[in-house]
């Protein structure tokens, strides 16, 4: 079995999100794009299903054995059958503001070795920022994401980024997605009760409040009804910021279907909160 560095993932990782980035673009704001519902009555555009299916065949090209589990096509075994690493895919993680031609999404790739998510890349094209990380290799953001740009590149570019120092709710701003969402898991009171404790709550959606929490902005952000490929990429990032992320139960990992991420200092605070009996 071929054993690959860290730093050599992430940077293929940086080289996907590049041939991501070139096909999003390409189609953002296009009068042409085309969109569909899933199933599940949520929007999927041609361009989620176009970068998906580059990203995969990249991906098989240089890694042949690592299986990849992408929002549009699930769970595809590599060369070598079931791996213990696996790439996981958002082609376009926040489809609903790109159809719309809102700037606020991302593609989210992440590898995960024994379903802990070690690389994460969050690339945004359209705020021309791309946040990433790695297991002990840091945390990263560049600000002046250019489309064309390589890997090597935006290493020269980057910054490296902290979680805040802040200690006390009372000094925490906070997002929280997805008002509905929360309400329906029983858990509306707690929200109410949490926002009355800090100071500030905001709305700011989909992958960019946990890059928030990464970059110090702010100290907490959560949501309900998430699958694994909408959280993988966040985890590394948020964790080598020095933050925390788990389920807004306290679970570790993307999989258990909701996500709380925060600066750590605040984190059983926030979990204690969102689970006291209201």
């Amino acid at each position: 079995m071929t054993e690959y560095s860290r730093a050599s993932d992430l940077q293929l990782a940086r080289e996907l999100a590049d041939m991501a980035d070139a096909i999003s673009m390409d189609r953002f704001r296009s009068v042409d794009l085309v969109v569909t519902v899933k199933p599940d009555m949520t929007p999927v555009s041609d361009a989620d299903r176009a970068v998906e299916t580059a990203l995969r065949a990249a991906i098989a090209d240089s890694r042949a054995g690592d299986s990849v589990r992408g929002e549009e096509f699930g769970v595809e075994q590599g060369a070598a059958g079931d791996s213990h690493r696996q790439w996981i895919i958002d082609p376009i993680d926040g489809t609903k503001n790109y159809v719309r031609g809102v700037p606020i999404w991302a593609t989210l790739i992440s590898l995960a070795i024994d379903g802990v998510p070690v690389v994460g890349v969050v690339s945004a094209p359209a705020l021309g920022t791309r946040w990433w990380g790695a297991t002990g290799q840091g945390a990263f953001v560049d600000e002046r994401l250019g489309t064309a740009q390589s890997g090597s590149d935006t290493v020269s570019r980057a910054r490296r980024i902290h979680v805040s120092r802040v200690a006390e709710l009372a000094d925490a701003s906070i997002s929280l997605s997805g008002l509905t969402r929360w309400e329906n898991a029983g858990k509306l009171p707690q929200f109410l009760a949490l926002t009355r404790e800090v100071w500030r709550t905001r709305d700011y959606g989909d992958m960019w409040p946990y890059m928030m929490v990464a970059e110090g902005l702010l100290e907490v952000s959560g949501e309900y009804d998430l699958q694994v490929y909408d959280m993988a990429a966040l985890v590394p990032i948020v964790q080598e910021a020095g933050g925390t992320f788990t389920s807004v139960d306290g679970e570790d990992g993307p999989w258990h279907g909701s996500a709380l991420a925060t600066n750590g200092l605040l984190h059983d605070r926030v979990i204690a909160a969102l689970a006291e009996s209201l």
